[in-house]
């Protein structure tokens, strides 16, 4: 069974939101300048490239990280292709047929290709894309940019909607070698309290998401397609 590594690696060039922290590292002990043992301190933001939203960032109130569910994050999931120009929000429109197969939905749109070179015309999702699919059952979306709102949007209306469907949030995935298909996704985040986003180690199992537990997702209505069938392989 393969194991696909959807994180980007994390290191001083990786991209941030303009305004916000980049990670760097603070060597406090090092073993080549004659220190006993080594030791490090990171310094950065907590939406650092792949990384789980908490409730407490988007609506007032919400819970830190730390307090949510584990469940959202690990699991079968479906990964789709959705290419459509820079900057452009997806809609229900813009979904693959039979979609959503699985509870957790990770969206490959291509328009954030190097996390190293910040590019502020990314895809992101629209409210009311999150809120079909939360009437399908999806528990958690994700997405291969630094955000399911566009780098402008301040009201952040897709994380609103996320936050009043109880939706898991997933950004800055690597997915552009990831075919379309199921699989099962293990994301879990860090038990950071009170933060308002936590890194997370992201990898996808090539296994048609049987590997846990969980259910897939019947299709849409009207849909003849098969929620159980084969991953339908990606076209050139």
């Amino acid at each position: 069974m393969r194991l696909l590594d959807i994180t980007p690696c994390i290191s001083p060039r990786l991209g941030v939101f303009p305004g916000d922290t980049p990670f760097r590292l603070e060597v406090l002990r090092e073993l080549a300048r004659g220190d006993n043992f080594g030791l490090s301190a990171v310094h950065s933001t907590v939406h650092l490239g792949a990384h789980a939203d908490a409730p407490c960032h988007y609506p007032p109130g919400g819970p830190g990280i730390e307090a949510c569910a584990l469940e959202p994050y690990l699991g079968p999931c479906e990964v789709v292709r959705v290419p459509l120009p820079r900057g452009s929000r997806v809609r229900p429109g813009d979904l693959p047929p039979a979609t959503p197969r699985a509870p957790r939905l990770l969206f490959r749109t291509d328009s954030f290709p190097d996390p190293e070179a910040w590019n502020p015309d990314f895809c992101s999702l629209s409210p009311e894309l999150v809120a079909v699919l939360a009437e399908r059952g999806v528990r958690l979306v994700g997405i291969d940019t630094p955000s399911i709102d566009p780098q402008e949007d301040r009201e952040l209306r897709s994380h609103r909607a996320v936050g009043e469907r109880g939706l898991a949030i997933l950004e800055g995935l690597m997915l552009g070698s990831v075919e379309p298909g199921l699989y099962t996704l293990i994301a879990l985040p860090l038990p950071l309290e009170g933060a308002d986003a936590s890194p997370v180690r992201a990898v996808l199992l090539d296994d048609g998401g049987r590997s846990l537990a969980g259910p897939l997702l019947s299709p849409p209505p009207g849909d003849s397609s098969s929620a159980s069938g084969p991953s339908t392989p990606d076209p050139a």
